[in-house]
């Protein structure tokens, strides 16, 4: 073992900077304390120098880092006057690699320091993530209120009411009947809203069972329940923090539910199921349904005071049967829409399959049409959509209405004459000439009977 190295003056002041420094050689003794570390200790530097340092630290690893000649970094020790601190301990190599010693200072002595830190960098972590939400939004192309399909005066009102509400926080209140879209508006709403480069987070209320509802939207704490997961769950409120939610189906929350729910809206916190703790919140909430939450207030099974918080602003999506003039366009839309999705090669549909559209109508909304389409698109072989490719929907157009029980003979005779003619458009897949010739009648005769019984007209030739 060599003679003790001998410290540069230059060296022991850069040394004695650092905060809570202390040098020991290979054989573990003291060779430099700092001052502020001396005092800590209550000892004299000049004193210790020689010392072995374990007599003077008891509860030192420095002996273990000249063992090792392994770095420890963020070591947290206990100081002489019980104090923790975070500790950095460094092996001493000479030119040879040869361990002459070690190093220990201290990068923190208060932990509430590092607290702050943890919460300096886990903002920055927030901020990081909201920077790549946003880098990522510019990189798509932007979203206009164009993107919605339709030319109709009703989805022109809805528009312009989305862009001057899409400016403030409002929750707004989506009805309609199922099927119409109503998603697709309150996407809309988020993506021209300031909280666009946040999350959107859906949820549909009908979807989870009720007994677990209330987890999935406020989140639990660790032990809130037996089954839960360690660490506990954030809720879909938390995901949308500085962002928007979109209760779907509202009208099936439970009363209990309701209530906690009210309360988030007006307190702008939440609890987790266990939890203690409320957790502040940001969030722009948008509520959709397809009920009639008025009446359910009258019923007593949606609460009044809630209906009126969600209903700052309502947006009843009219049903397709009601703008007929947005079928040529929402037709057009999906076609290339299904064209890009199933690699088809569809151009449009023919004047006599959109004069059957427009006759129908339309019970399950766009939602139906878009099905309708994709179905055809996918089965037919050709460019155009013509009459034969709907063959499936056919007799969904041509039964139209119900067919009630009783009346005079006259409307009894009626009633089966109608079922006779829709059932032979059937069999002839739309073909008039071959439904009049399976029923012994003239073209004329069943053109008259068409008109006659409102069923729909520009069937095939």
């Amino acid at each position: 073992m060599g003679e003790p190295l001998e410290l540069d003056e230059l060296l022991k002041m850069a040394v004695d900077s650092l905060y809570l420094s202390i040098v020991v050689d290979e054989t573990g003794c003291i060779r430099h304390v700092g001052r502020p570390y001396a005092e800590i200790l209550g000892v004299d530097s000049q004193d210790v120098i020689g010392q072995p340092v374990n007599k003077v630290i008891p509860n030192t690893r420095l002996l273990n880092v000249i063992k090792t000649g392994r770095q420890e970094l963020g070591q947290i020790f206990i100081m002489k006057n019980g104090a923790p601190t975070i500790c950095n301990r460094f092996p001493i190599f000479d030119k040879k690699g040869k361990i002459r010693g070690a190093l220990s200072t201290a990068t923190f002595h208060n932990l509430d320091h590092v607290a702050a830190l943890k919460a300096e960098v886990d903002k920055l972590r927030k901020e990081n993530h909201l920077y790549q939400q946003q880098l990522a939004a510019f990189k798509k192309m932007p979203f206009s209120l164009d993107d919605i399909i339709g030319n109709s005066l009703s989805v022109q009102k809805i528009k312009n009411a989305i862009e001057k509400a899409a400016k403030t926080n409002l929750t707004i209140l989506i009805s309609g009947e199922t099927g119409t879209g109503k998603e697709v508006f309150a996407n809309a709403i988020h993506q021209i809203s300031s909280r666009c480069f946040g999350s959107f987070i859906k949820v549909n209320c009908a979807a989870i069972p009720k007994d677990l509802l209330e987890s999935e939207l406020f989140g639990y704490s660790e032990g809130a329940f037996s089954g839960a997961a360690k660490g506990g769950k954030i809720g879909k409120f938390e995901q949308a923090n500085n962002g928007t939610i979109l209760l779907d189906e509202i009208g099936e929350l439970p009363l209990a539910l309701q209530s906690k729910l009210l309360r988030v809206i007006q307190e702008r916190e939440l609890e987790r199921v266990g939890g203690t703790s409320t957790i502040k919140l940001d969030v722009r909430m948008i509520c959709c349904t397809n009920r009639d939450l008025e009446q359910m207030v009258k019923e007593g099974s949606f609460r009044q005071d809630l209906y009126y918080r969600i209903n700052t602003m309502e947006l009843n999506i009219p049903p397709l049967r009601d703008r007929t003039e947005d079928i040529a366009p929402l037709c057009s839309y999906f076609t290339k829409k299904i064209n890009r999705y199933h690699g088809c090669c569809i151009n449009g549909i023919s004047e006599e399959v959109l004069r059957h559209f427009l006759n129908y109508g339309w019970p399950g909304n766009v939602r139906e049409l878009e099905h309708v389409l994709e179905r055809a698109c996918v089965m037919s072989a050709s460019s155009v959509l013509d009459v034969e490719h709907f063959d499936f929907f056919l007799p969904r157009i041509y039964r139209g209405g119900s067919y009630e029980e009783g009346g005079t003979l006259a409307e009894r005779k009626g009633r089966l004459e109608k079922i006779a003619i829709v059932e032979a458009l059937e069999t002839a897949k739309g073909n008039k000439s071959k439904a009049a010739a399976a029923l012994k009648i003239t073209r004329s005769q069943f053109y008259e009977k068409l008109k006659k019984y409102g069923i729909a007209a520009g069937a095939r030739k």
